[in-house]
């Protein structure tokens, strides 16, 4: 099973992303061939002793979907040249030797196994925040499970998958591109892992750190429910969500913020509709996460 990885960078991390590669040039197994994307920036040359390097240039930030989307078709269209894709932050770091013989070994035994996420530790602590495990009963990290979601700098994808349901979203930017993968995913069959051992090292962070965090969230979730639920759970899902957020007590600013990108989630194009199947809702529910929450 050929492996490839994508990293996506926007030029200011040189010293994390040669830290990366050589965590990856370990991996024990076949070599895995990396396409580094440099997300509107330049970047310097990366040689690692037994790796493959492949870097692309983009002329300007388009953001993290498009960006990742630019590193799957590096290896062909939706990424053919290569069986699976693994995306890592371009901070991150693999500490083991054995995660992508692990994630070869878990797809060869179970064809419809799509997605695989990592668990993400922070590499001088070793927690878990509860946000990176991908699942409503967050309180366990080192429990491995089925889940409907997956993170976005520390996941293996399936080509087949892209192949079958297309790449990430473009136009989100940044923020639930991966549960939108996620969705078309199961609704065509697939399954998505959480692994337990399959980790990253990433430095604990707030995702609020980013200026644009709560203007993308609140738009891209609208986005997500238009593109992707049956209409009567539109409402359901987005009011849920709603309640969540003001429940939380944000301040006055992320509030504004966040009303701001809600409301522009309704008012611009959100891309193609096509609204998952009700067994696919009953999955997701039998999985711990029904769609509207």
């Amino acid at each position: 099973m050929k492996v490839g990885a994508v990293v996506l960078t926007m030029g200011n991390r040189p010293d994390e992303v040669r830290a990366l590669l050589d965590s990856v040039a370990a991996q024990e197994g076949d070599p895995i061939e990396v396409v580094i994307v440099g997300n509107g920036s330049p970047l310097p040359a990366f040689e690692v002793p037994g790796l493959t390097v492949r870097t692309v240039e983009l002329p300007e930030n388009v953001g993290i979907p498009a960006g990742r989307n630019v590193g799957i078709e590096a290896f062909g269209p939706g990424g053919r040249d290569v069986d699976v894709l693994l995306f890592l932050d371009d901070d991150g770091l693999l500490p083991r030797k054995d995660t992508a013989e692990l994630c070869r070994q878990a797809f060869a035994a179970d064809p419809s196994l799509g997605i695989i996420t990592f668990r993400i530790a922070d590499p001088e602590t070793g927690t878990t925040q509860r946000r990176h495990v991908p699942r409503l009963r967050a309180s366990d990290p080192m429990r491995s499970s089925r889940v409907t979601t997956f993170l976005g700098g520390a996941n293996a994808v399936r080509t087949t998958v892209f192949a079958q349901v297309g790449g990430l979203p473009d136009d989100f930017f940044y923020a639930h591109e991966e549960t939108d993968l996620a969705w078309r995913a199961l609704d065509a069959g697939w399954m998505i892992d959480y692994r337990s051992d399959m980790v990253l090292h990433h430095p604990a962070t707030a995702p609020s750190r980013h200026a644009v965090y709560h203007r993308m969230v609140a738009r891209n979730r609208v986005w997500l429910a238009r593109r992707n639920l049956p209409a009567l759970l539109v409402p359901v899902y987005l009011g849920v969500w709603m309640l969540l957020t003001l429940l939380r007590k944000p301040s006055k600013d992320a509030l504004r913020a966040w009303f701001g990108g809600f409301r522009e989630g309704w008012k611009t194009p959100c891309g193609p509709r096509r609204p998952m199947k009700w067994r696919t809702v009953w999955r997701l529910t039998r999985l711990g996460r029904p769609p509207v929450i």
